[in-house]
């Protein structure tokens, strides 16, 4: 039956697809990929503590990843509630992207317990949107072009064929592709969970979050740092069209060479970033060790990294300092240029700036 975009997609074939997906391209691209994938997990290695990119970098993810969905808001609002507790003042934009951060934090805890599945997108799905969603039971579900207003995609419908396709892809994970590249699997098993799109809403956010931790559990990344998102926004556009391509034409390899590619791409440049913070945090380190002997500690410094948006009581809470130490030690901080301080309402925020212009700056 010839595809029609207002009828929904039940024909969606099951994984593995029938196509050659490891050609030649394919493979050297794999290998590109996979080599800029150890390089960041070896770089990233050299971060003394791990909380310096698992605050910062994901964040930067969850406000790309939903900003592809008209999610809008900026890397300065997102640091500044980013505290724990700190989210009730921040606009609903801001939440949700704050959630995506948190759904890919609770998943790669997850991860340790139990392999990636239909029940991780589940929760994943649910953190990210705030409510108790599950799969789609109901019709009415089309994907729309924003310009135009046509329906360019119909998912497929029924209860029993979500949870069948589910389960097939859920397989293909963990058994139905071991002699196929990693890489080449993410691309594929990512456009087939965008293809089944198993979820009334937080389908594209829950797919990129899944991407972060298959990676994770195929060990190519240690944790989920990748800025994968940057890559997708940066090509929206070609994002859409090729996955529709792989419905409408079957064309994988466009598909595959772009999904690794992305990868790639975003590995070399958050390895980049990664080398930048660790030179930051080094200055940093030497500077507050040079100018403000008395407070110094590698802690406090390390701290101010996790936290760029930095309050008393993130001190207090790291065993770094008692309350009015760590006032002291914060505004020290001020004085002598490293932290600069703002007052909002009735808290006061000491905030990184070179961090914060190194993690939002284009280039690395």
């Amino acid at each position: 039956m010839a595809f029609d975009p207002n009828r929904p997609f039940n024909a969606l074939s099951l994984l593995p697809p029938a196509s050659e997906l490891e050609t030649i391209p394919v493979l050297r691209a794999c290998i590109a990929a996979r080599a800029a994938l150890a390089e960041l997990k070896a770089v990233g290695a050299l971060i003394p503590d791990q909380a310096v990119l698992i605050n910062s970098i994901p964040l930067l993810e969850a406000q790309a990843s939903s900003e592809i969905e008209n999610i809008v808001t900026t890397s300065d609002r997102l640091f500044r509630f980013a505290g724990r507790g700190q989210e009730a003042g921040a606009d609903p934009a801001t939440k949700e992207a704050l959630r995506y951060r948190t759904a890919l934090a609770e998943g790669f805890h997850r991860l340790s317990a139990r392999p990636l599945n239909t029940s991780s997108a589940v929760e994943i799905c649910r953190t990210i949107k705030g409510v108790d969603i599950d799969v789609r039971s109901t019709p009415g579900t089309a994907l729309i072009n924003d310009v135009t207003g046509a329906v360019i995609y119909t998912p497929p419908e029924g209860s029993t064929c979500l949870r069948d396709l589910l389960a097939n892809w859920e397989r293909y994970i963990h058994s139905g592709g071991e002699e196929t590249d990693p890489l080449v699997r993410l691309a594929v098993q990512h456009y087939q969970f965008e293809a089944i799109h198993p979820f009334s809403d937080g389908n594209g956010r829950t797919g990129r979050v899944l991407n972060l931790l298959y990676l994770v559990e195929q060990g190519l990344l240690d944790i989920p740092v990748l800025y994968l998102s940057r890559a997708i926004i940066q090509r929206k556009s070609d994002y859409y069209r090729l996955l529709l391509a792989v419905t409408t034409e079957n064309d994988w390899e466009p598909w595959l060479l772009f999904m690794i590619k992305a990868v790639r791409e975003t590995a070399q440049w958050t390895t980049a970033k990664v080398r930048e913070i660790r030179t930051l945090l080094d200055e940093t380190v030497e500077r507050i060790r040079r100018e403000a002997p008395r407070i110094y500690s590698r802690e406090l410094a390390e701290l101010i990294f996790v936290q760029p948006y930095c309050r008393i009581g993130n001190v207090v809470e790291a065993g770094v300092a008692q309350r009015q130490s760590a006032s002291v030690y914060l505004k020290t901080l001020v004085g002598i240029g490293v932290l600069t301080e703002m007052k909002v309402g009735r808290e006061r925020l000491f905030i990184n700036p070179p961090l914060l212009r190194l993690l939002t700056g284009d280039h690395p």
